[in-house]
């Protein structure tokens, strides 16, 4: 059975703040203003999270637009779009006046789907290479911001957070799935992924557990006003005695 969760504040009381390390070597310039994640990050995969026809067979797709409320006309950004399998779904359910923009921040990945729109003719499809802590959106653009197995890959969760937030519309909405696993497992627990997105100004709406597409679905809107980069607190499960 599909169950829906709304997270109350309560349950954050679950996650601790833990001082970030101070071995900055590795992070990029721009992300230096922001905390770190305090938990392990997963390797890229691969840009196909799987065979297209076995996500169609599930219905994957189809299923998480539908939740997503997707129709006709709506501006939609699929972030780590890779070979494109929401995009080009996108495309279609949004129509001739709507538009989808696809990036990511391997560009061999992006000229693949780049011939592929092509070959395909979506007029309404763009193309753009983000960064690995800046999805370099345009302002007020979004009706919906698609992160389809991808955010626990992100090295840099509060600086790409923080920079993706004014990129929605007015009621605008991130959309997220994931897999209830260790980050470092190519997944991330609903609960971490709440709190990282409260700490930058977003609040969840909802929450359903999907096993028929490999996770769950959530759905998140921006709180009237984002907290500065220096005043943000890095979210960390606690740790069992």
């Amino acid at each position: 059975m599909i169950r829906y969760w709304v997270f109350a504040l309560s349950a954050l009381s679950l996650l601790s703040a833990c001082e970030p390390s101070s071995d900055d070597s590795s992070r990029p310039a721009t992300s230096l203003e922001f905390p770190r994640a305090d938990r392990p990050v997963s390797g890229l995969g691969a840009t196909e999270f799987a065979n297209e026809d076995t996500r169609d067979s599930r219905g994957e797709a189809q299923k998480v637009m539908d939740l997503a409320a997707i129709s006709p006309g709506m501006t939609v950004a699929d972030i780590g779009a890779g070979e494109g399998y929401y995009t080009i779904r996108l495309a279609e359910r949004v129509g001739a006046d709507g538009r989808v923009l696809a990036q990511d921040i391997d560009r061999e990945a992006l000229d693949r789907l780049g011939r592929r729109v092509e070959r395909e003719r979506l007029d309404n499809v763009s193309i753009k290479l983000g960064e690995t802590d800046d999805p370099r959106l345009p302002d007020d653009s979004f009706d919906r911001i698609f992160l389809v197995h991808m955010y626990h890959e992100v090295t840099e969760p509060y600086a790409f957070l923080h920079r993706l937030w004014p990129a929605l519309a007015e009621g605008g909405q991130v959309i997220v799935v994931d897999s209830n696993r260790p980050t470092d497992q190519h997944g991330i627990p609903p609960l971490l992924l709440s709190c990282e997105f409260q700490a930058v100004g977003y609040r969840m709406i909802e929450f359903v557990e999907k096993p028929d597409i490999r996770g769950y679905f959530a759905r998140f809107e921006r709180q009237p006003a984002r907290p500065t980069p220096n005043s943000i607190t890095a979210c960390a499960l606690k740790k069992k005695d």
